[in-house]
């Protein structure tokens, strides 16, 4: 856990450190199977890519500034990337990668919401963390795993060391070593994410206990979210609302909790905005064209209570006995 003493420079920026891809997406009745053709309808590109997603939304939560640190190709699917970064009040730092493409994304979206989705990583394979800025001013650097693995380890060491907060959103899920988890603040994942990570398959307070971050973040889904706060459990149930699509739901949550912790805002306040903008995002196709702004977030809450009694206990009963 990182330490700041009364000396150090006042932080309120979040820098991402993570993917941008083109997303290319087609509506279809349902995601096909292995080997099954089915007829789609409504292809559209819209900028993409976890790092992207969650940097602007991020930056449209408003209260702290956001950077992102992204790699892009040199070819025409770089510029509406870059275009909607800045738009949303992002300040990129672009390693421009000649010869290589930037990073696509292929998107089956289902009429009931979920999706199914490949990833071309193109330049962002390419991405190293010596192309980081200073992190003096930084307060959190969010990390995910569409970049190599080496560059969030070496990430996350020179984030430590500088005393910034670290969060990494484990995903797409994978084997991770000891000394990147040691080196996490906070750790933000799904249900099988959890599950890989923390070792006990149909157990998730089993595997959450195994995991010794800090304060580790649980995305549930539908149910909501439970979170493990230095030993503290939270409940923050979902707010009910018709889905459309579900592709960058869980960024926006990373990000909009990235902003509200460099805020220094309390935890259940955190996760109770993060879980508003990721269920308000779900109600809109693409992944950043779908992400709100703060105005949207607080507007929702006004008018949502997600806060009954038997929503909580519902959300509870799911984590201990799933």
């Amino acid at each position: 856990m990182r330490v700041i003493s009364m000396s150090d420079p006042v932080r309120n920026t979040v820098l991402v450190v993570g993917s941008a891809n083109l997303d290319f997406v087609i509506r279809v009745a349902h995601v096909p199977a292995p080997g099954e053709t089915v007829l789609g309808r409504d292809a559209r590109a819209f900028p993409g890519g976890k790092g992207a997603n969650q940097a602007v939304a991020s930056a449209r939560a408003g209260g702290a500034s956001t950077r992102m640190l992204l790699a892009l190709g040199d070819d025409a699917n770089a510029a509406p990337i870059e275009a909607s970064l800045q738009a949303a009040g992002v300040q990129p730092q672009v390693v421009r990668m000649p010869g290589e493409p930037t990073g696509m994304a292929f998107i089956c979206v289902a009429d009931d919401g979920e999706n199914a989705i490949t990833v071309a990583a193109g330049a962002n394979g390419l991405l190293r963390a010596d192309a980081l800025p200073a992190l003096d001013d930084i307060d959190a650097l969010l990390l995910q795993l569409e970049i190599p693995l080496d560059t969030v380890l070496d990430g996350a060491r020179a984030a430590r060391g500088a005393g910034c907060r670290v969060i990494l959103n484990a995903a797409p899920a994978r084997a991770l070593p000891d000394e990147l988890l040691a080196l996490v603040d906070v750790l933000v994942v799904n249900e099988g994410e959890l599950v890989a990570l923390g070792g006990h398959a149909g157990d998730l307070r089993r595997s959450l206990d195994a995991i010794t971050v800090p304060c580790v973040v649980v995305t549930l889904g539908a149910r909501g979210c439970v979170a493990r706060v230095d030993g503290e459990l939270l409940l923050q149930p979902a707010f009910a609302v018709d889905t459309v699509d579900t592709t960058a739901a869980g960024d926006t949550f990373c990000g909009v909790l990235a902003a509200a912790l460099a805020q220094n805002l309390p935890w259940p306040l955190a996760l109770r905005r993060a879980s508003a903008a990721a269920a308000l995002a779900c109600t809109r196709l693409g992944a950043q064209a779908s992400i709100p702004a703060a105005a949207e977030v607080e507007a929702f809450l006004g008018r949502h209570d997600a806060g009954q009694a038997a929503a909580y206990t519902a959300l509870a009963d799911y984590f201990e006995r799933a």
